[in-house]
C-alpha cells in the first residue's frame, strides 16, 4: 500500500518540462523575428508586425512564445532603455499571447484579425496603467487620450496586416514548426 501511494504521488506531480535544444533555438528565432519586424517598420508610427507574430507564434509553437516574449522585452529594454514604457511590455505582450491561447481552436484569419485589431485599439489604454500608477489618474487618462489617434492607426493596421499575412505566415510556421 505504501509503495502504491508513493508511486501514485510521484506520478501525479507535474514535473516541469525541460527546454530542449529545439525549444532554445525556436525561442532565439522568435526573438530575432520579433526584433527584426519591429525595427523594419519602426519608421511607420504604430504599424507593427509584433502583434501578428506573437499571435502566430502562439498558435503554432504554443507556450514557447512566453519565453520569447520575456527575451524580446529584455532585448527591447537593453536597446532602448528601461523606462515606464518598458513596464507596459511586461504585461501587454503576454496578455496578447494569453488571449490567443484562449482562441487557439479557431482557424480563420478574421478571428485573429479582430483580436489583433482590438489589441491595437486597446494598446494605449493598456499602456496608460504605469502612468496611472506613477502619476495618478489624471496622468494615466491624459496619456491614454493623447494617444487615441495612434491607437486607431494601430488597430486598423493590425487588422489589415493579420488579414493579409495570416495564412502565408502561418503556413510557413507550420511547415517548419514542431513535428
Amino acid at each position: 500500500m505504501r509503495l502504491k501511494l508513493s508511486t501514485h504521488w510521484q506520478n501525479s506531480q507535474k514535473k516541469p518540462k525541460k527546454l530542449t535544444a529545439y525549444d532554445i533555438v525556436s525561442v532565439g528565432l522568435m526573438v530575432a523575428a520579433l526584433e527584426c519586424a519591429k525595427t523594419a517598420l519602426a519608421f511607420l508610427p504604430n504599424v507593427e508586425l509584433v502583434s501578428l507574430l506573437i499571435i502566430l507564434f502562439t498558435l503554432v509553437l504554443g507556450r514557447r512564445v512566453y519565453y520569447a516574449i520575456v527575451a524580446f522585452v529584455l532585448v527591447e529594454g537593453m536597446i532602448y532603455g528601461f523606462g515606464l514604457w518598458w513596464v507596459m511590455y511586461l504585461y501587454a505582450w503576454p496578455l496578447l499571447a494569453w488571449l490567443t491561447r484562449r482562441l487557439r481552436k479557431q482557424k480563420d484569419a478574421l478571428t485573429f484579425a479582430v483580436l489583433s485589431g482590438g489589441f491595437g485599439l486597446a494598446f494605449g489604454a493598456l499602456c496608460s496603467i504605469p502612468y496611472f500608477i506613477a502619476g495618478g489618474p489624471a496622468a494615466g487618462f491624459t496619456w491614454w487620450v493623447a494617444g487615441i489617434p495612434f491607437d486607431i492607426v494601430h488597430g486598423i493596421s493590425n487588422f489589415v496586416l493579420m488579414l493579409c499575412l495570416y495564412k502565408p505566415v502561418r503556413s510557413v510556421l507550420e511547415r517548419f514548426g514542431p513535428r
